[in-house]
Parts: structure tokens; C-alpha cells; sequence
């Protein structure tokens, strides 16, 4: 079923909600090869700030200044240049990968972007020669304040609110490296590939014997031999190696004291003086662990994130927006994937995956019935509860109590199967209020499928 693809994510560069998008639309791709196997989700944060957290560990990262504004990034440049930097490298910070690809639009007018000698405005732009700060200047200018296009955006992009103005490095080769909890055996995982610079999915569908592992045993850490093998396996050799050791060493160190849950970095250079770089840097950060570290909590980015989903944190539920015009609110995470399922084979498309969690009391689901009819695309909303720990006829009436709290003007399906779940039934089917009750998840699916006809 589609559900088992959701329990699995792609580590590179995509996030748990393209994840959650792509398996609901499309099942065994070529992210198969990671989607069984890989779970990564957490606090995501920009590149510029995962590079000033690694070079704290000492892993090589460039030379980088953050700017928020145009005058900033042109600093930067001015800076660069003065200190005998012939090349620089703007980028644009935003929560989402393939910006080398990706195209600037105009916020409002969604028009595209070109340079004055016509060229398209790029996430990613390398800056040779001639006058940098002006160059820098152009570029910061047509690109904070618009919107970013990229193939993990989508077409409505997101908008470009900082840049990262960094030294150009003499690249000699590219390498890509990545390191994350295999939850198949609970061991972290460092995973590496010749392929660098490449999507890491496309690697695996075509050329997946280009790609190493080397699991970390919890009860004696990473040695200096995995290490070593590491970079062999890279066709690292001399002082490239040796900088590559004491990277990936570093890098390890990082992502244990830091509570990584996934550290991602592509490419991974090799420079013809043969020293190694962490050229980009994507870095998750495992939610249950934050309270341990403020510091990192602080750069979360608001304005990275879905405005409902923030709105489902403050209440502690497991939200996360999609496309589709079914909400769907299920106890459960496994629930609620199996719950989406059904609403795409009832010929549905989930708008959300929403767990409400084992408290379904009435104040989380009137939040989060609050929540999902707050987005515009939602035409219907099918609530599916296991009453294990919590009683099928609590739930019932707190769905009762919830919908009189919040303006629900879409049609309603519910099923509650469990402890009580014949005294629920009848709770919502002798209620005024106006619910469809199903007894089966097939008949639940077959409800779903008449409520969006007649919305059609």
C-alpha cells in the first residue's frame, strides 16, 4: 500500500512533507531505494546557519557572509573582493533543494527575473570576475523580496527573504556525503558517493553501487577505520584523505552532540590544494531533543513554514498541509496514512496529514478541526479514531462539543471503531448535528466518495 512509503522518507534535500506528497500521488519510484528504509523529519534551518554550527565542530565549510539586504550583500562582496577573492558565490536561503535549477519570479506579478544582460535570475549564482560588488549587487537586488521556483517548491515557489554571500573555492572534484538514523537496525548511518553534486535519488535508481554505508555502532562509536574506508571507497588518497578523515570525524561529532537527525551535505568538495569542504550543508534537528539545545530552537525560521502547520505546534498536534480536498483527523500516525489512502482510493486527495495523538479530548479537536477548515481546499473532512486508550463515546462527544465550537461547512464523516465504538455511533447519530457515521473504513471511504461528488 501506499501507506508503507509513507513511513520511510528520502534523506536528500527533501523534507517529510514532499515525502508524505510524492507517496500519496506515486508509489514505487526510484525513491523507493531510500523511502523503505530512511525516516528523517525535524527542525530544518538554512544552510548559513548549519555552516556557522559545523565550523564550530571544525568541519571546513567557506567563507560566508548572511545578508538580509541589498547594501548587506554588496558588503559582502566588497569584502571578498578586498581580500584578493576573484570568485563568489550568492545563494539564496530558502527551506528547499534543486535552487541551482531554480528560477526567481516576480512575488506579485509571478513574471521571471533576468539579469541586465538577459539571463534568468538563478538560486544559485556563481560570481566570476569583473566587478563583484556591483555583480552581487544586481543579483540581491532582483532577488530578495521575489520568489524562488524550484522543483521541491513548486510553482508557487517560496520568497527569498536572505542570501549567503560566500568565497569561491578551486573545486577539483565533487563528492557527496550524508549521515542519519537507519531506523532498520538503530544505528546512525553515514552514507557516501563519488556522485557528488548529482540528486542522490537519481544515483540510486541508476548507479546505486555508487553509493557506500558505513553504520556507527552506538556502543564503540565511529572509528578511525570506517573513516579511512570511507575515503578509499571515495578514491580519496594523500592530503585529500587526511582532510576528509578529520572532516567526517568532526562531522560525526557534530551531528551526535547536536542531536542531528539528518546532516546532508552536497557537494562535498575536494579543492586542487586537496583539502575538503562541506561546499553546501542541509542540517535537521530531532524535535524531541530541542529543549536541550535553545540556542538551535531560536533559528527556527517561522517564515520557512506552512502558517497552519505552525498554528497545529502551539497545540501540539502532528500537522502537516497538503494539497489535496479531504481533511482527515486520525489518533495515530500509522492511522493517519492509512486514513490518506483511503481518501485517494475514494478518489480524494488528502489536504492534510493531521495525528491529533492519543488525548483526543475535546480542545485538540476543536483546534484541530479549527485548523483544517481553515484552508480554503478542504471541501470535506473524514475523521477516523481507534479508541484504544481513549473511549470511542468520549471522542464522540468531544467531536460533538468541538463542531459547535468552530464554523464546519463542509460535510463531516466519521468513524470511531474501539472501546465503545457501538455507544459512539449512536451518540453522533442521535446528535442535531449533521454527521455521516461509518462502522468500516471501506464504508467510510464509500461516504468520503458520495460527500465530494456532491461538492462537485
Amino acid at each position: 500500500m501506499v501507506a508503507l512509503s509513507l513511513m520511510l522518507v528520502s534523506t536528500f534535500n527533501i523534507d517529510i512533507k514532499s515525502v508524505i506528497c510524492e507517496s500519496v500521488h506515486q508509489f514505487g519510484d526510484a525513491t523507493t531505494f531510500f523511502t523503505h528504509t530512511y525516516v528523517v523529519y525535524g527542525m530544518n534551518i538554512h544552510e548559513h546557519q548549519a555552516k556557522a554550527l559545523l565550523r564550530k565542530f571544525d568541519v571546513p565549510v567557506p567563507d560566508g557572509k548572511v545578508a538580509f539586504t541589498v547594501e548587506e550583500a554588496a558588503e559582502a562582496a566588497r569584502e571578498f573582493a578586498a581580500q584578493g577573492h576573484n570568485v563568489v558565490v550568492v545563494k539564496s536561503q530558502i527551506h528547499a533543494g534543486g535552487r541551482g535549477k531554480g528560477h526567481i519570479v516576480d512575488t506579485e506579478t509571478r513574471e521571471a527575473i533576468t539579469l541586465a544582460d538577459g539571463s534568468a535570475v538563478r538560486g544559485v549564482t556563481v560570481v566570476v570576475g569583473g566587478d563583484l560588488e556591483a555583480r552581487v549587487k544586481e543579483l540581491a537586488e532582483k532577488t530578495l523580496g521575489n520568489t524562488l521556483v524550484t522543483i521541491q517548491t513548486g510553482e508557487s515557489g517560496k520568497v527569498v527573504n536572505r542570501l549567503l554571500v560566500e568565497q569561491g573555492l578551486n573545486i577539483e572534484n565533487e563528492l557527496y556525503l550524508s549521515m542519519l538514523l537507519d531506523r532498520s537496525n538503530s544505528r546512525n548511518l553515514i552514507m557516501a558517493s563519488t556522485e557528488g553534486g548529482m540528486e542522490i535519488e537519481e544515483v540510486a535508481e541508476k548507479t546505486p553501487e555508487k553509493i557506500v554505508k558505513e553504520h556507527i555502532d552506538p556502543a564503540i562509536g565511529f572509528q578511525g577505520y570506517q573513516a579511512r574506508r570511507l575515503g578509499f571507497n571515495l578514491g580519496l588518497s594523500g592530503a585529500a584523505l587526511k582532510s576528509f578523515i578529520k572532516l567526517i570525524t568532526n562531522l560525526v561529532r557534530a551531528y551526535e552532540d547536536l542531536d542531528g537527525s539528518m546532516v546532508e551535505i552536497n557537494p562535498l568538495v575536494v579543492t586542487k590544494e586537496q583539502e575538503v569542504y562541506a561546499l553546501d550543508a542541509k542540517v535537521n534537528f530531532d524535535d524531541n531533543a530541542l529543549y536541550r539545545h535553545p540556542a538551535i530552537a531560536e533559528l527556527r525560521d517561522l517564515s520557512e513554514e506552512e502558517p497552519l502547520e505552525i498554528e497545529a505546534s502551539k497545540y501540539d498536534l502532528n500537522y502537516i498541509k497538503l494539497d489535496g480536498n479531504v481533511g482527515c483527523m486520525v489518533n495515530g500516525a500509522g492511522l493517519a496514512m492509512g486514513t490518506m489512502d483511503i481518501i485517494k482510493l475514494a478518489g480524494g486527495e488528502p489536504a492534510n496529514f493531521l495525528d491529533v495523538g492519543g488525548g483526543a479530548n475535546v480542545e485538540r479537536i476543536a483546534n484541530a478541526f479549527r485548523i483544517m477548515l481553515s484552508d480554503v481546499n478542504v471541501k470535506a473532512v473524514l475523521v477516523n479514531i481507534f479508541g484504544g486508550i481513549v473511549r470511542c463515546d468520549r471522542v464522540a462527544n468531544g467531536i460533538l462539543e468541538a463542531v459547535k465550537q468552530v464554523d464546519c461547512h463542509v460535510p463531516v464523516i466519521v468513524r470511531l471503531d474501539g472501546t465503545n465504538a457501538v455507544e459512539a455511533r449512536e451518540i453522533l447519530e442521535n446528535s442535531d448535528l449533521d454527521f455521516a457515521v461509518a462502522d468500516t473504513l471501506k464504508t467510510a471511504a464509500q461516504k468520503v466518495n458520495e460527500a465530494m461528488s456532491g461538492a462537485a
